[in-house]
C-alpha cells in the first residue's frame, strides 16, 4: 500500500476513468475502449496499463511494462536535472606535469565541457613553487591552448591566485 501512495502515475486498477484511449508500446492503437476491456488486454499480454496523460478526456493509457516505464522516466528526469544545474568539475595540474599527463587532463576537460559542465583548472603551488607563479601561469596557459584546439572556450573566471595556488574556471563557448 505504501508503494502505491508514492507512485504518481496511475496504473491498472488505480486508473479512475470509465473509458481510456489505449496505445500499445509498439505503436498499435486500440482506440477509446472501456477500462475493464483495456485491463483484460493488458493482463492477457502480461503487461501493465499505465496512464501517461491525465489532462485529456478520455485519458491516454499505454500497455507497457511499468518497471521499464518508471526507469525510463526517472532517467529522463535525472538527465533534465543535470542539464539545468551543471556541476563544476575540477582538473588538477601538477607543477612539473609531463606532456602525456597534460594530454590526459585535456581529454578529461574536453569530456566534461562537452557534457555541459564548467571546468575549474587548479595548479597547487607548494613551498618554493610559490615564488615561480609565472611558470605556473604558463602551464595553465599551455593547458588552455591545448583545450582551445579541441573545444571553443569561454573563460568564466580569469587565472587568479588563491591561497593554495592558481585557478581558472572555463566553460564551453557558443558554437557559431
Amino acid at each position: 500500500m505504501k508503494k502505491q501512495q508514492k507512485r504518481k502515475t496511475p496504473i491498472n486498477e488505480d486508473i479512475r476513468a470509465k473509458e481510456v484511449r489505449v496505445v500499445e508500446d509498439k505503436g498499435e492503437h486500440f482506440g477509446v475502449i472501456p477500462l475493464e476491456e483495456a485491463l483484460k488486454i493488458a493482463k492477457k499480454k502480461e503487461l501493465d496499463l499505465v496512464q501517461v496523460t491525465d489532462n485529456v478526456d478520455p485519458p491516454v493509457c499505454k500497455i507497457i511494462d511499468y518497471g521499464k516505464y518508471a526507469y525510463e522516466e526517472n532517467k529522463k528526469k535525472k538527465k533534465q536535472e543535470k542539464k539545468n544545474n551543471p556541476q563544476v568539475k575540477s582538473i588538477r595540474l601538477g607543477f612539473s606535469i609531463s606532456e602525456h599527463d597534460m594530454e590526459t587532463r585535456v581529454n578529461s576537460a574536453e569530456k566534461f565541457l562537452n557534457e555541459g559542465d564548467p571546468v575549474k583548472v587548479v595548479l597547487p603551488l607548494k613551498g618554493r613553487q610559490k615564488a615561480l607563479q609565472e611558470v605556473g601561469r604558463e602551464k595553465i596557459d599551455r593547458f588552455l591552448e591545448k583545450l582551445r584546439e579541441r573545444v571553443e572556450l569561454k573563460i568564466e573566471k580569469e587565472v587568479g591566485k588563491e591561497p593554495r595556488g592558481l585557478t581558472v574556471t572555463v566553460s564551453k563557448g557558443q558554437q557559431k
